[in-house]
């Protein structure tokens, strides 16, 4: 697993340890457990003039998942990965959901309601609430790990999708007024997009080559949307048919490649869309930032022979990346942002009618939603012991989201507390 953070008495940050070096300390008194994710401890007694050694806190943002890295610029250990999950989508289809049942509802009333055009006006750098909270997630770690460690800088992958040379490699001139760019973008989308897999055969691992899935000879274009991913022997079987022949006897296998290939390009924009507000929000950290391209990345990761996961790439963001990284026995944490819950007063059915109340009372019998608790059960029909983050009710039964699936109505006597409440879900 990564080191673990220690604070001394004053909550001031030194190096991080090994984990059987916290073991040791917390067996021995000598320490006490700060905080649960990630796991951090506090020492009971002070340490005099301790020499801490500073670290950089690399990032590779995405639309749907973020790496995180801490590295020791002087002698190339990864001290410490995550990978951090948002909730940009959910956000969005939340939104969509709103407007829809907001719309439907005013749409019955016969009254004319005038426009307040002044609520309409955004300020300079607003960005809608779906990419706003990718941008807020990233900072708020940032922030957090600058309280946990040393940090002296930042770096974080500046990458850019450009999306109108996606739909149309062959864009140039007046109709193409930003440069000219490499065709190394298409391949990474399409790397993305497809999972890394033989669209075909489903095979890992292995050369993959860009597949036109109308070919060229019959009418396909080199758009995104026309191209996969398929492997050699699926390539040359293929050659030049139309994929309905090639993929007579497997409709549901054409039925999946062909939705998969119209996805849109929501990835791509939404990254372009935050890569310089995070930059900026960074910069008034007051820490200096290192930017780093795609291919930087991809290149540091190739020669270092680590292999493709949001936490690797974000350890070899940048120029500043260590000849040799150590990365022995790294563990990620995998973070997940949940939100902190909703402030609507009732719940609404299809139609967009309140049907149920919502309690305005957060805590139930010492507990909130979102808190990760151990439940351990020694009576009834759900003996034993479950840990996740628990749903709170008044009545003090509690349902308790594990990482094997949901348990319902466990009494709120067996809960003790492991982790309050901060927005996120955790797995080690």
């Amino acid at each position: 697993m990564s080191k673990v953070f220690v604070l001394d008495t004053k909550s001031q940050p030194l190096n991080p340890i090994h984990p059987g070096r916290a073991r040791m300390l917390l067996s021995q008194g000598k320490a006490a457990v700060f905080r649960r994710f990630p796991f951090t401890l506090i020492l009971k007694e002070e340490v005099l003039n301790p020499d801490v050694e500073p670290l950089r806190i690399k990032i590779d943002p995405g639309a749907k998942t973020t790496g995180l890295a801490l590295v020791n610029d002087k002698t190339g250990e990864v001290v410490w990965v995550a990978e951090l999950k948002h909730r940009g989508f959910q956000i969005r289809d939340a939104l969509t959901s709103r407007r829809q049942l907001r719309r439907a509802r005013r749409s019955r009333k016969t009254r004319y309601r005038k426009p307040r055009f002044l609520n309409r006006t955004r300020p300079p750098g607003w960005l809608p609430p779906s990419l706003n909270s990718r941008v807020a997630n990233i900072l708020t770690w940032v922030k957090r790990l600058s309280l946990l460690c040393q940090i002296n800088a930042i770096s974080q992958e500046l990458v850019r999708f450009d999306t109108q040379k996606m739909e149309n490699p062959e864009i140039s001139g007046i109709a193409y007024q930003q440069g000219t760019l490499v065709g190394y973008e298409v391949r990474e989308f399409l790397l993305s997009k497809w999972n890394r897999t033989c669209a075909y055969c489903g095979a890992k691992d292995i050369p993959l080559e860009i597949e036109h899935i109308q070919p060229r000879s019959k009418g396909g274009s080199n758009r995104v949307s026309n191209l996969c991913l398929a492997c050699v022997p699926c390539n040359r079987e293929k050659g030049n048919q139309d994929i309905k022949d090639f993929l007579e006897g497997k409709p549901e296998l054409m039925k999946r490649i062909l939705a998969q290939a119209k996805r849109p390009l929501a990835d791509a924009a939404a990254v372009n869309a935050t890569r310089w507000n995070l930059y900026f929000n960074l910069k008034k950290l007051g820490l200096p930032v290192e930017v780093g391209t795609g291919g930087r990345t991809k290149y540091n990761r190739t020669i270092r022979g680590l292999e493709k996961t949001h936490y690797w790439d974000a350890a070899c963001v940048g120029e500043s990346t260590p000849e040799q990284l150590i990365t022995i026995g790294i563990k990620p944490l995998l973070i997940t942002a949940k939100g902190h819950g909703t402030r609507q007063q009732c719940r609404t059915n299809k139609f967009g009618f309140p049907i149920r109340y919502c309690s305005r009372t957060k805590f139930h019998k010492g507990f909130q939603t979102g808190d990760i608790v151990k439940a351990s059960v020694t009576s009834g029909k759900k003996v034993g012991t479950y840990v996740g983050r628990v749903a709170t009710r008044a009545t003090g039964s509690f349902n308790i989201s594990t990482a094997d699936g949901l348990v319902q109505g466990i009494s709120h006597k067996y809960c003790k507390h492991i982790h309050k409440k901060d927005g996120y879900a955790y797995v080690v």
